[in-house]
């Protein structure tokens, strides 16, 4: 069975500054150095894991805290270019074994515009990954629809993916660190974000636009019934024309990156539908053994299997 991967992280040492500080300040324990010798690594590391698992293809994306963390416009148009011709590089050197997420310079939404449509036309990017926040802004803001009109221009989705630097404190989570993070806070933060965009009226002014959510949907999908039984409380000036159900069953798209549970695959597949799942790991944070073993004895039909493995990442990202 072929295996796409499409939530998996990859660095460029020195290419941030933001990003060197924030880790001076978060000394990385011994228990995860090996994910940052990991990181920087295109080739004979993540090859011979991608080999060892039968993972055909990854689709690689610039890990957090990202382009999202740079403080000055100008810096992170330049910092978006160089990562995304490095990335392009590495690509072009294993075409058949990776393809590639753009980062957008988002502090410039034209200038994300004219990157965006760079990466994909030119260097050939299936799409953006976007982590989260940009210094506490959100892409339902007015600011970011020619960025969504883009998108939509394009046909290639936005991959809506946690933020290691949190916009703003949560008081319910003081005191107890692990909460935060991948545990709770991400997960909560980019579901409220993937929300926002809704409620937003973003899909129902880019109808074509779509939006990708890791970690089995960010809890979205089991929300599914709960954000439709309040809806009739909505305000009318942020009521969508649909219900929530219906943009997540036509606007968006779930990955399994992280949540190796057939009880929650099987939760987000009635959700929002076989052929808007798609397989991920989110590598190297992540075992590819425990996922590739997760995927092949998911209990689904051979059929049904192979959309999640790689068909539908085949046609949403036409790989």
């Amino acid at each position: 069975m072929r295996i796409v991967a499409v939530e998996e992280a990859f660095s460029l040492p020195g290419s941030i500054r933001e990003e060197a500080e924030f880790h001076e300040r978060s000394p990385a324990p011994e228990s995860i150095r090996e994910w940052f010798r990991r990181l920087p690594d295109l080739t004979e590391l993540r090859l011979a894991d991608m080999d060892a698992h039968g993972v055909d293809v990854q689709v690689l994306s610039f890990t957090s805290p990202g382009v999202e963390a740079v403080k000055d416009p100008a810096e992170a148009v330049a910092a978006a270019r160089r990562i995304n011709d490095h990335l392009a590089k590495a690509i072009a050197e294993n075409p058949t074994r990776f393809a590639g997420f753009a980062v957008l310079p988002l502090q410039d939404p034209q200038a994300a515009v004219v990157e965006l449509r760079r990466a994909v036309e030119e260097l050939g990017f299936k799409g953006a990954l976007h982590n989260d926040h940009v210094h506490g802004h959100y892409l339902d803001e007015p600011q970011f629809r020619p960025v969504w009109a883009e998108l939509e221009r394009l046909g290639v989705t936005l991959y809506l993916h946690p933020a290691v630097i949190a916009a703003d404190n949560w008081r319910v989570l003081e005191g107890y660190p692990m909460l935060n993070g991948p545990t709770w806070g991400w997960t909560a933060a980019t579901g409220a974000h993937a929300l926002r965009i809704i409620y937003g009226g973003v899909f129902d002014e880019f109808p074509g636009a779509s939006l990708t959510l890791g970690h089995m949907g960010e809890l979205l999908p089991f929300q599914a019934s709960r954000l439709d039984s309040r809806s009739a409380q909505v305000p009318p000036a942020l009521k969508p024309q649909h219900l929530p159900s219906y943009y997540l069953r036509n606007n968006v798209y779930v990955t399994t990156s992280g949540v190796f549970s057939h009880a929650a695959l099987l939760g987000a597949v009635h959700a929002v539908g076989i052929d808007r799942v798609l397989f991920a790991i989110d590598y190297p944070f992540e075992s590819s053994a425990e996922a590739v073993e997760f995927l092949r004895t998911a209990p689904y039909a051979p059929a049904d299997l192979e959309r999640i493995a790689h068909g539908n990442a085949d046609r949403l990202l036409r790989l």
